[in-house]
């Protein structure tokens, strides 16, 4: 993860919105102050944060999955045609 400083990243938007994207990597943006920094990422990592925040926020959730990926790698998983 790069840092960039505030001024740099308001003069070159553009291209640093398309390096998030393609690099699927997020920016720091700091401030002068250094208490005001900032993150840019692309809208899908910040959704698969989000989506994932969500998901592990559940203890039933985390337990099902946990539960699921034991049985997996003991062999117990079943390949599914959903076509």
């Amino acid at each position: 993860m790069q840092a960039e400083a505030y001024s740099n990243v308001r003069n070159n938007l553009k291209s640093f919105m398309k390096k998030v994207n393609d690099d699927a990597d997020a920016i720091i943006i700091t401030s002068r102050d250094g208490e005001s920094n900032s993150v840019l990422l692309s809208q899908d990592e910040y959704d698969n944060l989000i989506e994932n925040a969500y998901i592990r926020s559940s203890k039933a959730n985390v337990n099902h999955i946990m539960k699921s990926w034991e049985q997996l790698k003991s062999g117990k998983g079943k390949e599914h045609n959903w076509e």
